[in-house]
C-alpha cells in the first residue's frame, strides 16, 4: 500500500501543502476554520501520519524538549518533571527525562544525547555546567533555560524560586513558636557554595536567626538530601545530649526523615519538636503530623521555562535580571511546627 503523503492530504482537502502544514504543527500561520475542518477530515479519511523525522531533518529541530533533573526518584524533582510535561503537552511537545544523579559526567552525556536527537531546547536542572557542557550548548546552539538552580558564572535564562525568603520564613515561623533555637539540616559536603537552592535554604535560614540574635554557630548539620540517608543523620543526632527544639529542613524528603527518626525515638512532634521543610511535595499532606514546609507554583514556574524554551525571542530579551524569572515562595502551615 503506497504511503499517504502531504500532497495527497491537500488534493483531498482542495488546498496547499503549506496550509496542510499549518493545521498539523498549529501554526506559524492562522487557518480559515472551514479550512481547518477540511484539513483534519482529510488527514483521518486518508489515515495521514506526519513524518516526524523527515520534519526534524527539515527544520532542524523536533517535538522534544529535553530535561534533565539530579535524580527523579525525589519528589520535588519528579513533581517538576510533571509539571514540565504537563506544559509541553500545552505547546504539543513531548519531554525526554534523564537523571544526572548529581554527576556532571553524566549531565554531558544527556546534553550530547538529547542535542544529538535535535530537540526543540532543553530544561535544564543543574549544579554547575562545565566547561565541556557549555561548549555542547553553544556548539549545537542549543535553547536552554535553568530551572530550580542557577549556578554561579552561568549567564543563561532561569526560572527559580525565591529560595532565600522561604527559609526566612519558615525559621521565623518555628521561632515564633518560643522555640529557643532552630537547628538546619543542610546539604552535604558537594552542595555548592553559591546559586544552588539548598545553600540558598541556608542562608535564608542564617539571616532569620542572626536578626533574632539566635547564634547559628554549631547548628547547621550536613545531611544528604533524599530522606533515607537524612533518617539516619536524624537519629544520631536526636538520640544525643543536644537534641535541638526545632529543625528546619532544607528539603521536604529530609524532614520526612526527620519525622521518621523522632517516631522511632518516641519524640513528640510538634510538643517536643518542632519540624519545618521546604518544596511543599505531595507526601506532606499525608505525614504524621502534617508536615509545615514553603512552597513555590511548580505549574506556573514549568510553563514559564517551556515558553523561555519555545520562544526564542522571550529567552533573548532583557537583561541579564529581566532573564532570570523568580516566583514568590509561600509558607503552607501545617501540624508539625505547633500550630493547631
Amino acid at each position: 500500500m503506497a504511503k499517504v503523503t502531504r500532497d495527497d492530504v491537500a488534493r483531498l482537502a482542495g488546498t496547499s501543502t503549506a496550509v496542510v502544514s499549518y493545521v498539523i504543527n498549529n501554526g506559524p500561520r492562522p487557518v480559515a476554520p472551514a479550512t481547518r475542518e477540511r484539513v483534519l477530515a482529510a488527514i483521518k479519511e486518508l489515515g495521514y501520519r506526519p513524518d516526524r523525522v523527515a520534519q526534524a531533518m527539515a527544520s532542524r529541530r523536533t517535538d522534544l524538549i529535553g530535561m534533565i533533573v539530579p535524580d527523579a526518584r525525589q519528589p520535588f524533582f519528579a513533581e517538576m518533571a510533571h509539571a514540565v510535561e504537563q506544559a509541553a503537552a500545552e505547546r504539543g511537545k513531548m519531554v525526554l527525562v534523564g537523571n544526572s544523579d548529581y554527576r556532571r559526567e553524566r549531565e554531558v552525556h544527556y546534553l550530547r544525547a538529547f542535542l544529538g536527537m535535535r530537540v526543540a531546547g532543553l530544561v535544564l536542572i543543574s549544579q554547575g555546567l562545565t566547561e565541556q557542557a557549555a561548549q555542547e550548548i553553544e556548539a549545537w546552539e542549543a535553547r536552554v533555560v535553568l530551572l530550580h538552580e542557577r549556578p554561579e558564572g552561568v549567564d543563561d535564562v532561569a526560572v527559580v524560586t525565591d529560595d532565600i525568603g522561604g527559609a526566612q520564613l519558615a525559621t521565623r515561623h518555628l521561632l515564633e513558636h518560643g522555640n529557643a533555637y532552630v537547628t538546619c539540616f543542610g546539604g552535604p559536603d558537594t552542595t555548592p557554595p553559591v546559586g544552588d537552592p539548598v545553600t540558598d535554604h541556608v542562608e535564608g535560614w542564617r539571616r532569620a536567626m542572626v536578626e533574632s540574635g539566635r547564634s547559628v554557630e554549631g547548628r547547621l548539620v550536613k545531611a544528604p538530601f533524599n530522606r533515607y540517608e537524612a533518617y539516619q543523620v536524624a537519629l544520631e543526632l536526636l538520640s544525643g545530649p543536644d537534641r535541638p527544639p526545632a529543625i528546619f529542613c532544607a528539603t521536604d524528603d529530609q524532614a520526612i526523615g526527620v519525622l521518621r527518626a523522632a517516631r522511632e525515638l518516641r519524640i513528640d512532634v510538634p510538643r517536643e519538636l518542632a519540624v519545618a521543610g521546604f518544596d511543599d511535595v505531595k507526601e506532606a499532606h499525608l505525614t504524621d503530623p502534617p508536615l509545615t514546609t514553603v512552597s513555590s507554583d511548580r505549574p506556573a514556574m514549568a510553563r514559564a521555562a517551556v515558553d523561555l524554551v519555545l520562544d526564542e525571542g522571550l529567552r533573548l530579551a532583557g537583561s541579564r535580571r529581566e532573564r532570570v524569572r523568580q516566583f514568590p515562595s509561600g509558607l503552607v502551615i501545617r501540624r508539625s511546627c505547633g500550630c493547631g
